[in-house]
């Protein structure tokens, strides 16, 4: 038996970053995952390798754009086993640095299955060695998310994968269906689309990226139309059946007809879902919401005094940097400290080409509550940047108090729209207005303009995109 005043059980973004913090205030700490190297599923099998596969469809993308400028290229040549090597190798750079930073921190690494014992007790199963038993003053569990099912399909036939077995990057396939619009289904079926594969994207709402505004997703959309084979919404997938060499679908479309699609391959990307089915949870006083999330309060404890839970397994928006804001909260509130006094600006990028990237109310979401807002559009065809770089089909948006100005929401659709976003965030943790944003010169000619010039247009001083006054009754 080994004893340490914090374990944490997961070493995804919010588990690590939870060790991390917590050896740095000098507390003992043990840090537990079933993968051999840190990481987690989003430096395993999900935000790395799938930025990584992005890139290299970017890459091809902005070859063939290049014949515009008068710059020829041959068709590319995709030698498979090197792009996954290649993948690879961005992976365990990263894990290495991670296993050296918990060396350096003084966090003892342990790679095995944990099993709750109690409140402060867990076994650790080891591959070819005697389990472990650690006594911890308190836990922490990040155990994030796995994908969701198919609702309404129990079997998968042959052919069929989920985000990770995408990721792995066996083949790309002559044909592929995509189950699911959002942040998954779209990042990696237009990166297929663009290495070679036909792909059909079924999503059973109404537009694609359902959070976002739509406005936002327009300049998105138009690209997937040209990109994709099809694009179904309002359907659902109704059947999964092998077929020799690939899967036949049947689809529910929203007038009720049936239509049979002929794939090599399915994506299931219809979400993910707590990873909450922890060994010996219930040997603890932690609950579970109808979700299966386990329930925590704003300094991220449960209902066992023992026990913290931060991440994708507490439910909510699935962000890796969500999970590390909540490693944040709790190791003070370990600390003793009180938890913050608001919850943070939470930003949301969907990793696509052209990239959509939003924080804080949206315009959606004000009209569906009966907030009186203003909308604020900056077309990126007035930036000079975007024309020298042929993506004039982005937009950047400010949501704001229609009388003060002050910043409520932003949205980017373009490329680098994530790299843009921090300001935005910046500006609504601030509790800046619009007119204060102006005010702040930014450099020419840059994407980040656009920031700024959307801005000017509460006050009708933008240069570069004419919109009239909106003057108050009264003024």
């Amino acid at each position: 038996m080994m004893h340490a005043q914090v374990v944490v059980v997961g070493a995804g973004p919010g588990g690590y970053s939870a060790a991390f913090l917590a050896a740095g205030r000098g507390l003992a700490t043990v840090l537990i995952d079933a993968d051999p190297a840190p990481g987690g599923v989003c430096l395993h099998r999900g935000c790395i390798p799938s930025k990584a596969l992005l890139h290299a469809a970017r890459v091809i993308s902005e070859s063939a754009a290049a014949a515009q400028m008068g710059i020829q290229f041959a068709p590319p040549r995709i030698d498979l086993d090197q792009l996954r090597a290649w993948k690879e190798q961005v992976v365990t750079r990263l894990t290495s640095g991670l296993a050296q930073q918990c060396q350096l921190r003084g966090v003892t690494r342990i790679p095995g299955q944990a099993r709750l014992l109690g409140s402060n007790q867990l076994e650790i199963a080891r591959e070819g060695e005697a389990p472990l038993r650690i006594s911890a003053d308190h836990i922490i569990l990040a155990t994030g998310s796995r994908p969701a099912p198919l609702p309404g399909i129990r079997e998968l036939p042959p052919g069929v994968m989920d985000s990770t077995d995408a990721l792995a990057l066996e083949t790309i396939p002559a044909s592929l269906l995509v189950v699911g619009a959002g942040n998954i289904g779209l990042e990696l079926g237009s990166a297929y689309a663009v290495l070679g594969a036909r792909v059909r994207v079924v999503e059973a709402a109404n537009g694609i990226l359902p959070g976002a505004d739509r406005d936002l997703i327009r300049p998105l959309a138009t690209r997937l139309n040209s990109l994709l084979d099809a694009l179904i919404l309002q359907a659902r997938v109704v059947s999964l059946a092998a077929i020799p060499n690939g899967v036949r679908v049947e689809v529910m479309e929203a007038s009720g007809q049936v239509t049979c699609h002929e794939v090599e391959k399915v994506l299931i990307a219809t979400g993910r879902t707590p990873a909450s089915d922890i060994p010996g949870l219930e040997q603890t006083r932690v609950t579970l919401d109808e979700r299966g999330a386990i329930q925590v309060d704003a300094a991220m404890r449960t209902a066992d005094p023992a026990i913290l839970a931060i991440g994708d397994v507490t439910g909510g928006a699935m962000l890796a940097h969500k999970a590390s804001a909540q490693a944040r909260v709790a190791v003070a509130t370990l600390a003793g400290e009180d938890p913050p006094a608001h919850a943070p600006v939470l930003p949301a990028v969907t990793y696509t080409d052209p990239e959509v990237a939003w924080a804080g109310l949206t315009e959606t979401a004000a009209r569906a509550q009966g907030i009186a807002v203003r909308a604020l559009r900056f077309p990126w065809a007035a930036s000079g940047r975007a024309h020298t770089l042929e993506r004039t089909e982005g937009v950047t948006k400010w949501i704001c108090d229609p009388v003060t100005g002050r910043i409520l929401g932003v949205g980017i659709c373009g490329v680098g729209a994530g790299e843009l976003l921090a300001e935005g965030v910046l500006a609504m943790e601030q509790g800046l207005t619009l007119q204060e944003l102006a005010h702040c010169v930014h450099p020419h000619p840059t994407l980040s303009e656009t920031l700024m010039e959307a801005a000017e247009i509460f006050s009708g001083q933008c240069v570069h995109f004419h919109a009239p006054v909106r003057r108050r009754p009264g003024e």
